[in-house]
């Protein structure tokens, strides 16, 4: 568990699948330690579809708890114009 909270905490917000490639940890492990931690309040974690192409792919997207995913760039929605 302790190899999956320190990638989390290097590259930020990731899909399980992506946490299992890179670990060598097989995706069945990686789920349950998912749970486990979000149990613990280490990790938030999400329920998500990505569609690539026309197929859907369903996983769970999580992050370190209590950490903010920087801002994407571009103006903001109600941000005000410089003068």
């Amino acid at each position: 568990m302790q190899e999956i909270m320190k990638y989390l905490k290097k590259y930020g917000q990731r899909l399980d699948s992506e946490i299992a490639e890179a670990t060598g940890i097989p995706l069945v492990k990686v789920r349950g330690y998912i749970d486990d931690l979000s149990a613990q309040g280490e990790i938030m974690k999400c329920k998500v579809t990505r569609f690539v192409g026309d197929v859907a792919q369903e996983g769970v997207l999580c992050r370190a708890a209590g950490s903010i995913p920087p801002s994407s760039p571009g103006r903001k929605p109600g941000a005000r114009a410089a003068s």
